[in-house]
């Protein structure tokens, strides 16, 4: 395994970092403890969930990702050897069983002292590594919009200095280590920024956004951000939802997989221009050698804003595969064909 620094703090991250959302829905417990037990095995230290997980949301399933979290700690007492993240939920028109659900959710002090308080007991601990912002209470575009619509009506949202304050006192108290950002704009994290460090507040360490071979947004203006100001990128969906593995290929609904479950939910993915990139991809890889998501999962992983790839499986042989590309170093041959491949036509998954 490989490990980087989370932001500029003396934390060593694995750049492999699993993602859990399916446990609780597409993978019971025994199963999250399997993944979990061989991720550990193979010297991944960083595990991110969120409250609102299991995906897809429901009330039925809210926390159990969570919970199964703090069952293999305690049951494994292995608490000191990972670095836990996990995630705050913001303002949505759905998500009714949370804290009253809809415009009720933000990230003002009450919000944010229930928030972590269940997220501790679910997960059996009295502090989390990294506390992260799910996504922003303000009008952004967001899962699968590009462009921004002024709202000159949004002004109800928690601003993001008295956000920093609150945030402030978990720290203070030790529920907290370090905080991020999540599905935020550079104006975002910028602001973040500056105002931590004029207000001598907690600094984001890091942004946890989408990112892969067909979604490379985050390359236009977030990358320079990241890198200038050592506020990392945790690249989420590095697989397009497991579009890049190829397996969707043709027309295939394979069991249990997430298109097949819930096949208009994930739709950002699943694009007519993206089907065309994503074959092309799988075919560079097979003529590489390489298993599609390994290839997919390396080019992240070497990615010069990237701390950690956040990956995610429903099965063992798909963890493996993912955790591989821990090993692959794309050559310059390989990046330019890639690179042609962007250009024919950039971000067909956004």
């Amino acid at each position: 395994m490989k490990y980087r620094k989370l932001g500029n703090t003396n934390i060593d991250v694995s750049v492999i970092c699993l993602g859990t959302m399916t446990f609780g829905e597409q993978n019971n417990q025994e199963e999250g403890f399997e993944q979990l037990d061989y991720a550990l095995e193979r010297g991944v230290n960083f595990i991110d969930t969120a409250e609102l997980y299991a995906v897809m949301p429901r009330k039925e399933t809210y926390g159990k990702t969570e919970e199964i979290i703090g069952n293999w700690l305690k049951e494994r007492n292995n608490r000191d050897k990972i670095i836990l993240a996990s995630k705050i939920a913001s303002k949505s028109e759905g998500l009714q069983w949370i804290r009253g659900g809809a415009k009720k959710l933000g990230f003002d002090k009450k919000n944010m002292n229930q928030a972590i308080d269940a997220s501790l007991k679910r997960l059996k601990t009295d502090y989390i590594d990294l506390y992260q912002l799910h996504w922003p209470e303000r009008n952004v575009p967001l899962f699968g919009q590009l462009d921004f619509e002024h709202d000159p009506n949004d002004s109800e949202w928690t601003s993001i200095e008295e956000v920093l304050f609150n945030l402030n006192e978990l720290v203070r108290v030790g529920k907290v280590r370090y905080v991020g950002l999540s599905n935020e704009t550079p104006w975002g994290m910028m602001k973040f920024l500056q105002l931590a460090k004029e207000k001598n507040l907690p600094r984001m360490m890091s942004i946890q956004n989408v990112y892969s071979l067909v979604n490379r947004v985050f390359d236009i203006a977030h990358s320079e951000v990241a890198i200038a100001e050592d506020c990392g990128l945790l690249a989420y969906s590095p697989l397009a939802g497991g579009r890049l593995s190829g397996k969707y290929i043709g027309g295939k609904n394979p069991k249990n997989a997430r298109y097949t479950l819930w096949p208009s939910r994930f739709s950002r993915h699943h694009t007519k221009r993206g089907e065309i990139a994503i074959e092309k991809y799988f075919k560079l890889a097979n003529k590489y050698g390489l298993a599609p998501s390994t290839f997919a999962n390396a080019f992240v992983n070497n990615r010069p804003f990237v701390t950690s790839n956040i990956i995610g499986a429903t099965d063992m042989s798909q963890l493996k595969e993912n955790i591989d590309s821990i090993d692959v170093i794309l050559d310059k041959q390989i990046l330019s064909d890639i690179q042609n491949i962007h250009l024919d036509d950039p971000n067909p998954c956004v």
